[in-house]
């Protein structure tokens, strides 16, 4: 299905790829990357791409969700996404992601809750980036 792009995002990654450093086009994002000591690598106070990941998932998913919420006239102030991603091997070989997602959503019950995280999860271009391709858990705090 095309996309009709209402914007574009571009960074350039350089160095030694996940030890290295990353760039937004415009120059808002720039960082260096460091492999997590988990990974065999330095850590430290430097990022890395499963925590740049982590961050764009979960600011977008919220945004779903407030989005969702809002057309069903649902209160979600105060509510919060965490979004956990995981690295590791695949049995098929190579390297994989899992995704969990937790919401926070004070004063919404269960059942509306679970409601608005599913629609939210259909929505969300980032889920619909990774469905099928990436185990996503779905949780309320």
């Amino acid at each position: 299905m095309p996309i009709n792009a209402l914007y574009t995002a571009s960074a350039t990654a350089t160095g030694e790829g996940r030890h290295g450093h990353v760039r937004s086009s415009d120059g808002v994002l720039d960082v260096d990357l460091a492999v997590p000591k988990e990974m065999g690598g330095t850590g430290g106070a430097l990022t890395n791409p499963e925590q740049l990941f982590a961050s764009g998932y979960a600011a977008c998913f919220h945004s779903a969700l407030r989005g969702v919420a809002r057309r069903q006239k649902v209160d979600l102030t105060g509510s919060a996404v965490t979004v956990d991603v995981g690295i590791g091997t695949r049995a098929e070989g190579g390297f994989g992601l899992t995704v969990a997602i937790e919401a926070e959503l004070p004063d919404v019950d269960e059942a509306t809750a679970r409601r608005l995280l599913d629609q939210a999860h259909h929505v969300c271009p980032y889920s619909n980036a990774t469905r099928g391709n990436i185990d996503v858990t779905l949780t309320i705090a």
